[in-house]
């Protein structure tokens, strides 16, 4: 499917911090109207959508954080579960005083976004699940593979896995800031939650209505895991991006966005 590539990078303000349930939470919190919480990938932090968000138009209120061991968070220093990370959010949701909010998860971020629906379905307005998986075994050689190189191999791998070649030729490094610099002991507790993601025999549960966007030639959350999420969430839509890749909200922005609207039924202005 064509799609328009994004030359320029936007900037974006810093953020600020709030206080969420025990954690002092890093934020950026743009625009007005229909609230969507953006869940950042494993490796990423707040700052991994300000090509997305830019594309998003008015009417919607556009609300990036920091998940543990990410950005200028403050959490403590002991493992967690992706049910502490869904509980996290939740916990974003109550300092920001929203009752429900729609989600969109890239990667990791989708992972924490299922988790979130299916403990907390009553704050989930919806799921909007771009380049994810139901469960980290269905990519997980080419997963190890990036995540066992050091952050400087891994910014210069990045592209191959996140960009097309045609992609890779505008993008130039584009990905490389999204790519947050962590200690060994935040990466290692970042890649041992990543690995316990399976949610494959709980979809049906997911009562959110939900729009999945996906590459075809993703390596990280292969094709097969998008249809079988179609399949068997109850009210789910899948859109393909042919030959996309992980990056696939950075490199198809404008696309994403445009059908991000149109499920979120926000008026184009």
């Amino acid at each position: 499917m064509a799609a328009h590539r994004e030359e320029h990078e936007p900037t974006e303000s810093a953020g600020t911090t709030v206080r969420a349930g025990d954690l002092d939470v890093g934020v950026i919190d743009d625009g007005d109207g229909v609230p969507l919480v953006l869940v950042h990938g494993g490796e990423s932090d707040r700052t991994q959508f300000t090509t997305l968000r830019a594309r998003l138009g008015t009417g919607i209120r556009a609300i990036s954080y920091d998940q543990r061991d990410s950005g200028i968070t403050v959490n403590p220093q002991t493992p967690y579960t992706l049910d502490v990370l869904a509980d996290d959010l939740v916990d974003l949701l109550d300092a920001l005083e929203l009752h429900r909010a729609h989600l969109l998860g890239t990667s990791f971020g989708g992972a924490v976004a299922q988790h979130t629906a299916l403990r907390h379905p009553e704050r989930v307005a919806s799921l909007v699940l771009v380049a994810t998986t139901p469960s980290f075994a269905l990519g997980s050689e080419a997963i190890d593979e990036l995540l066992n190189m050091s952050h400087e191999d891994r910014k210069n791998a990045a592209p191959d896995f996140f960009f097309t070649p045609e992609g890779q030729a505008e993008q130039h490094t584009r990905t490389a800031p999204t790519l947050t610099a962590r200690t060994p002991a935040q990466s290692a507790r970042r890649h041992d939650v990543a690995r316990q993601h399976e949610v494959r025999d709980r979809l049906r549960e997911i009562a959110a209505p939900t729009l999945i966007v996906h590459g075809t030639a993703d390596r990280l959350a292969p094709w097969t895991g998008a249809v079988l999420m179609e399949q068997q969430i109850p009210n789910a839509e899948l859109r393909a991006i042919e030959g996309g890749r992980h990056g696939i909200a950075v490199e198809f922005a404008p696309t994403v966005a445009r059908w991000v609207r149109e499920f979120l039924e926000v008026d184009a202005t």
